[in-house]
């Protein structure tokens, strides 16, 4: 696992705890092409963040700020070293918290991107969306939302804030791309 792209390029990421799934790095880059020139100057907030590497990329390629959302404490270790071996802490606020807790509460700032890569199998990624769905002050106007399930997990859903733009599918790994609703702009 590595920083792809930009001022950390060429970087090896410390892996995370086996609880985690970190994402490919041929998944992450073509996540990133598809992204392009979006990132730059984005908040990005990466949701159960694991090794927090998407996160980390973000900041790299340009991303104002990312914060890291995780409740694993050795994922926290994790996404903490990794900042210090990029050299992207003073980028980054790393919250220890329970993802649903934290989606509760009022955003500070609007995301322009917002990454959600739970556990699978648990249908923890439908939670995750049904609580941005009742607070899309949560993303930009302009921002995306993207899901990193397993293919199998994906269930069409109609979102009350947000509109399926795009699904991605990487052997094991399906990206999907949310925006929000033109009625929510």
């Amino acid at each position: 696992m590595r920083v792809i792209s930009g001022a950390a390029r060429g970087r090896q990421l410390k892996s995370p705890p086996d609880s985690t799934r970190p994402i490919t790095d041929r998944v992450k880059e073509n996540l990133f092409n598809i992204l392009g020139t979006d990132v730059i100057d984005a908040n990005v907030l990466d949701l159960f963040a694991g090794a927090g590497s998407v996160g980390i990329e973000a900041l790299s390629r340009g991303a104002k700020h990312a914060t890291f959302v995780e409740f694993n404490d050795g994922a926290l270790k994790t996404i903490r070293a990794n900042l210090q071996l990029t050299k992207l802490t003073n980028k980054a606020t790393v919250q220890s918290a329970n993802v649903y807790r934290y989606l509760k509460k009022p955003p500070q700032v609007p995301f322009d991107l917002i990454y959600v890569a739970p556990p699978q199998y648990r249908e923890m990624w439908k939670e995750t969306l049904k609580l941005l769905d009742a607070r899309p002050q949560w993303l930009s106007d302009t921002g995306t939302l993207v899901v990193q399930i397993h293919p199998v997990e994906f269930e069409e859903i109609e979102w009350q804030s947000f509109a399926l733009q795009d699904k991605r599918k990487y052997g094991s790994t399906l990206l999907c791309f949310y925006e929000k609703n033109t009625e929510q702009r």
